[in-house]
């Protein structure tokens, strides 16, 4: 059994310094020695951390389902699937500290599935293996073209690190707009033309709060709890950034920042959007009290089973600020090897490839609502082209895909209280009234210090 002593743990999640996330020293990537083919005799186990294990439902019988599908074909390989350690209501939260914990303790995850906002960390502070050096560029890249459908062309380097792949992208979605035809027809409102721009979804709001006693939208982008992924596609899509392109200096007090977040509170405060959690917020949609809800297709499975005989569930690609094109951002993870064994890296590697290979893809996709990276699969009779003919939702997930930007992390041992502290402000100006300018600078100025000097 691997145990994590409790004092180690204490020590690595509660030891935070200035540097942010206490004793994990920040480190420039290193070369690591080609993990050898197993022999098909050679057993191997390996422990595979994932927060989808800590979701009921979908998530985790997918999931289960799928590494029963591994090791069945790799009867060699024993995979331990472990949710993080922590009890945050997000399991995903906790995956981070989980690994430093594990780390201390001598014991780290041999595959671990990490979130692209923890990209920097993930490679210079948690130390994951570069795949190229590993297993050979080629393969990697074998691996991305696939059998028979290769990744979408933006979503291959998404885990890169100046030219080197560290991991391979997992699951992931684009922000869609979700919404109640009945609601919408109720309100007088034509479902077949949904909202395009963030001015027609605050009409739409007011018809249906009017017209229905309903609420109208609820953005699941402006709580630290939804963390920022979403929250960046809007700045990017009002023609700004969170973080300068350098990743020298911090950006989400300017202009394009500001108004997004004054456009989110100008809402709340007209009654267009309620003051809910994130929890709250989607669970009152999937009960048909929302109209609509800027959200990821994770909870699309939520979404169906709720509207399911009783409203009718459409979607259709993130609105706009006025005539800017959007710009559609990640969310999600990736998947990166820890183990210092050779062993078990070659067999970390192997689930890897078996998770995001077309098989596993056509069950995520179909079980769970992700966006299928292997976008092919769609217009396969064999793959996900029956299930995508009866499944539309999807649609807008694919049309964002061509143009997606990545879920952008930032930099430093002290990423996660830079990213919180901006997600603060947003929650704050957003759902209590604060200044948004004032707000989001305050955020910004107590981040500055945290900001690396250099590597």
């Amino acid at each position: 059994m691997r145990k994590t002593p409790i004092a180690l743990a204490l020590a690595v999640v509660l030891g935070t310094t200035a540097c942010g996330l206490g004793s994990t020293a920040s480190q420039e990537p290193s070369t690591v020695a080609r993990a050898p083919e197993l022999r098909p005799d050679q057993q191997v186990s390996i422990v595979f951390e994932s927060y989808n294990f800590g979701q009921a439902g979908a998530w985790t019988d997918t999931f289960n389902e799928l590494i029963g599908k591994f090791q069945q074909a790799h009867p060699n390989i024993k995979v331990t699937a472990q949710k993080p350690q922590g009890n945050s209501p997000n399991p995903a939260t906790d995956t981070v500290p989980s690994i430093q914990a594990q780390m201390a303790a001598g014991s780290p995850p041999d595959v671990a599935q990490l979130g692209f906002s923890d990209l920097d960390f993930t490679i210079h502070g948690l130390g994951a293996k570069p795949l190229d050096d590993l297993v050979g560029k080629e393969e990697v890249q074998a691996n991305f073209d696939g059998a028979k459908h290769p990744f979408a062309p933006t979503a291959r380097t998404l885990a890169d690190w100046d030219g080197k792949t560290y991991g391979v992208p997992f699951v992931f979605s684009t922000p869609v707009l979700y919404y109640n035809a009945t609601l919408f027809q109720q309100a007088g409102l034509d479902p077949a033309n949904p909202p395009k721009t963030w001015d027609e979804v605050q009409q739409a709001s007011q018809a249906i709060k009017q017209r229905t006693g309903k609420d109208g939208t609820y953005i699941d982008c402006l709580t630290k709890t939804a963390k920022d992924w979403c929250f960046q596609s809007l700045v990017r899509s009002n023609g700004g950034h969170v973080l300068s392109e350098d990743r020298s200096s911090l950006a989400f007090a300017d202009a394009p920042a500001v108004e997004v977040v004054r456009m989110a509170q100008n809402m709340v405060n007209t009654g267009s959007t309620p003051k809910l959690t994130q929890q709250q917020g989607y669970e009152a949609f999937a009960r048909g009290d929302i109209g609509m809800i800027l959200e990821t297709s994770a909870i699309q499975a939520t979404f169906i089973k709720g509207a399911k005989d009783k409203w009718d569930l459409r979607a259709t690609t993130m609105p706009s600020f006025g005539g800017k094109p959007t710009v559609a951002t990640n969310s999600g993870a990736s998947l990166f090897v820890f183990s210092q064994d050779p062993a078990k890296q070659r067999a970390a590697w192997e689930l890897i490839r078996f998770l995001t290979s077309e098989e596993a893809y056509t069950t995520i996709a179909s079980k769970i609502g992700y966006l299928p990276l292997r976008t092919g699969l769609l217009e396969d009779p064999d793959g996900l082209q029956a299930w995508a003919a009866k499944n539309p939702l999807i649609k807008p997930n694919v049309e964002q895909l061509a143009h997606l930007e990545p879920w952008v992390s930032f930099p430093g041992n002290s990423y996660l209280q830079i990213r919180d502290g901006m997600m603060d402000a947003v929650e704050k100006a957003v759902y209590q009234g604060a200044d948004p300018q004032a707000a989001l600078t305050a955020a910004r100025d107590a981040a500055k210090p945290l900001m690396p000097a250099g590597r």
